[in-house]
């Protein structure tokens, strides 16, 4: 594929980071689930391929929010799931509503949900099972409402 613009560059590589995103709280969450301590810069270092300094600044606030903000953004699905809970979901599905959770509400406030939301979609598309990314769709509908 040829770029031939700065926008269709910028997009892809805005695309890339979302996947280097996901990858990354997923990362986390596994470290979670063996109670051991989650080492950022290791996990954005290696998934980035450089230095923890040269790591794209979302990557790093997205991660820092992600893991500052786990507790307080899991009883907010909990309290939008029906028979479900956010414990029992798949580490990948979990990882895109986290991601997406905290790009809407932590890292880019201004970011229209629809954006966000047709994020998380192609990235259950393309990460989770078959019918996840309706399910995402739904629970991100639900839960990423602003108070003005």
């Amino acid at each position: 594929m040829v770029l031939n613009n700065d926008v269709e560059k910028e997009a892809l590589s805005r695309n890339a980071l979302q996947e280097v995103a996901m990858s990354a709280i997923y990362d986390a969450l596994t470290y979670m689930s063996m109670g051991e301590a989650i080492d950022v810069e290791a996990i954005l270092s290696s998934l980035s391929d450089c230095e923890y300094e040269d790591v794209d600044p979302y990557l790093k606030a997205t991660m820092i929010s992600t893991i500052r903000n786990y507790e307080t953004i899991k009883s907010v699905f909990n309290a939008n799931m029906r028979k479900w809970t956010f414990d029992r979901l798949n580490r990948v599905v979990a990882s895109i509503l986290l991601l997406s959770y905290v790009h809407f509400f932590y890292v880019e406030p201004d970011v229209d949900k629809k954006v966000v939301i047709n994020i998380a979609v192609k990235l259950a598309k393309t990460y989770a099972d078959e019918k996840d990314y309706k399910f995402v769709n739904g629970i991100l509908d639900n839960v990423l409402v602003r108070e003005d």
